[in-house]
């Protein structure tokens, strides 16, 4: 691996931040000790990626006196790693910064070093700007957000993905399928994203099956880890829509991995935007791109919009990705669901704005 060179270049005393206790974690703090950095402390992220993580995690690294932060890991790992280094080197407090529950103060100096090693293909979060965290207190998901947060370095193996078990290759893969999807029919895709985009769904269709049913297939696993990275780059560069504006608030509120929701929400949404389309803009041309999207699904020339969506769901039964009511989400949550992904980054970016009869029906769909 890399990881030790650039170690070695970018800083001294080494935070690393790592899922709860693996044999692939051990062994990169092994490997760390071959290059002239030298490991000063390590924590261990659990679950969704938490505020008070990011306390604890940025007081320790000051106490340590870390210069480099390497977030090793699904994107809980990394967004939690990307807070820490921004933190590092920007005074007062994180909730000057967060987005919400703070003031959105913007970060005014570059964050300290920091190294991405996912270890799942999913999130994109090893080339974004952005870091999104969870207050239990608030039981909201929040961004902390700045063009200085982008990691310094990242470093993407396919081989760290195949020990992935199933259901987690299945929810993280199709979080990385939305997040190229969204970008290419968001209302600020360009053509720089659309080019990322169309390559991505295509490595995607052809690749998340296998990678679900054999999970050391190697050509499948470097197909997955690419349609992560473009998703990345696309959301960073373009913005995504309904899917995730429901993740942030649906992962604040109850104990459900954000690649699960993505998964449970794409083809319901995808579905519910193409119905209000043709009711409400049958002349938008983002319509046309719902037939292309399935075109590239499918591999058919001829397949219409409604055809790439019957795809995602069975797609979504051989996978077995599971209703949201699965991780406790009720409807009694919905009004607060609803209110809290009306104000969220992502929904702005849906292409079209839909009705609180529309966003409840995504949701009684989508439990």
């Amino acid at each position: 691996m890399e990881a030790p060179n650039l170690a070695s270049q970018l800083g001294r005393r080494v935070l690393v931040i790592t899922p709860n206790s693996t044999e692939q974690a051990e062994k990169l703090l092994t490997l760390l000790k071959t290059g002239s950095a030298e490991v000063a402390a390590a924590i261990a992220v659990g679950g969704e990626p938490q505020v008070e993580k990011v306390l604890e995690g940025a007081h320790l690294a000051r106490e340590c006196k870390c210069d480099l932060v390497i977030g090793f890991g699904g994107g809980s790992a990394i967004d939690t790693g990307k807070a820490i280094a921004a933190l590092l080197t920007n005074p007062g407090d994180i909730y000057d910064y967060l987005e919400v529950i703070g003031r959105g103060s913007p970060l005014t100096k570059p964050s300290a070093p920091f190294i991405a090693i996912p270890t799942t293909a999913g999130t994109g979060s090893e080339v974004t700007r952005n870091a999104v965290l969870a207050s239990r207190n608030h039981e909201v998901k929040i961004s902390l957000r700045s063009p200085w947060m982008l990691p310094t370095a990242a470093v993407i193996d396919p081989e760290l993905t195949y020990t992935v078990p199933p259901d987690v290759t299945a929810n993280t893969g199709m979080d990385a399928l939305s997040q190229i999807i969204e970008p290419f029919v968001s209302n600020q895709s360009n053509p720089m994203t659309d080019a990322v985009c169309r390559e991505g769904i295509r490595l995607a269709a052809s690749a998340l099956q296998t990678v679900y049913a054999d999970g050391k297939n190697k050509q499948a696993r470097e197909k997955m880890c690419l349609v992560s990275l473009f998703g990345g780059i696309a959301l960073a560069n373009a913005k995504l829509g309904a899917v995730h504006g429901f993740a942030g608030p649906i992962g604040g509120m109850f104990p459900v991995p954000h690649g699960a929701i993505c998964a449970r929400l794409l083809p319901v949404v995808m579905e519910t935007n193409l119905t209000a389309l043709l009711s409400r803009q049958p002349e938008h041309p983002v319509i046309e791109r719902f037939a292309e999207i399935s075109q590239m699904l499918t591999t058919r020339p001829d397949a219409s919009a409604e055809d790439g969506i019957h795809w995602l769901q069975r797609l979504e039964q051989e996978i077995n990705i599971k209703p949201l009511s699965d991780y406790g989400v009720t409807d009694t949550a919905f009004p607060d669901i609803i209110k809290y992904a009306g104000n969220a980054s992502s929904m702005k970016g849906n292409p079209i704005q839909l009705t609180e009869k529309e966003l409840y029906s995504i949701l009684e769909k989508a439990i």
